[in-house]
């Protein structure tokens, strides 16, 4: 019988969130909640829940241990951000600026909201963030949220709609496929996710504009990063200190965007 390893959270008592070995996290109602571990366990699987492993085995302990003892997600905790995910963002803008008072930014595969709640906090009122995922999301004071899945094509125009074309300043993608653990299938997911990113940040830029996202080393990493290039002034591949030492996942920052 397989195993899958998540974590569930809540946030403001009528939320969970899932978090795995990728740091991914994803909210989903108590019903939905439910139907997911249903569907889970038809196809043999365990799940861990919260705290209290469903079975014994040593490596769902120490999984759980770890994730408690982890220090992001202890002072994710401590300083009322969504995820440990912000991190990763707090040290790319120490390394690159990216954000900036009055920016106009786009964060998409937003939830739970961690790097939306930064972006807001920087860019003050006189920018303007605006946050997209398939899954539901608590507001954030300063943020618009978009629900939609932006793979579909109407989701997507909307969201074209909704910013302009030539008017970012900041395209941010932490969106990640759900993770099947077959590498062939997951890896052209994301690289589909991230050449979506990269196609709307290239519509809505300004020049000298920048771009985030995040990537997983495989099949498609380097053409991806190839092709970048040929549109920005300066890339660079970076792996966070909060990113999970056993995932695949590192962050292309683009700067300096040119028509």
């Amino acid at each position: 019988m397989s195993q899958i390893l998540v974590e569930f959270r809540s946030y403001s008592g009528r939320n969970a969130g899932v978090a795995d070995v990728n740091d991914r996290f994803q909210l989903v109602s108590e019903s939905a909640k439910i139907f997911f571990l249903f569907v889970v366990e038809r196809h043999g699987a365990i799940i861990r829940i919260g705290l209290e492993p469903m079975t014994k085995g040593s490596s769902s302990k120490r999984w759980l241990q770890r994730q408690e003892a982890d220090e992001y997600v202890k002072r994710a905790r401590a300083e009322g951000w969504r995820s440990r995910a912000v991190y990763k963002l707090l040290e790319i803008q120490e390394r690159d600026r990216l954000l900036r008072p009055g920016a106009r930014v786009i964060d998409l595969g937003a939830a739970p909201g961690a790097w939306s709640q930064l972006a807001a906090g920087i860019v003050g009122p006189s920018g303007k963030v605006v946050a997209i995922d398939l899954l539901p999301m608590d507001g954030i004071s300063g943020v618009e949220v978009i629900h939609g899945d932006f793979r579909d094509e109407q989701v997507y125009e909307t969201v074209l709609n909704e910013v302009g074309e030539r008017t970012l300043d900041l395209v941010m993608s932490d969106m990640a496929p759900n993770i099947t653990g077959t590498r062939s299938v997951d890896q052209p997911r994301a690289m589909y996710l991230a050449e979506l990113a990269a196609d709307l940040a290239g519509r809505t830029l300004k020049p000298g504009g920048a771009f985030v996202a995040k990537l997983f080393h495989g099949e498609g990493f380097d053409d991806f990063v190839r092709t970048i290039r040929q549109s920005y002034a300066a890339v660079k591949v970076r792996k966070p200190k909060a990113s999970r030492p056993r995932s695949r996942e590192t962050y292309l920052v683009a700067t300096e965007f040119r028509l």
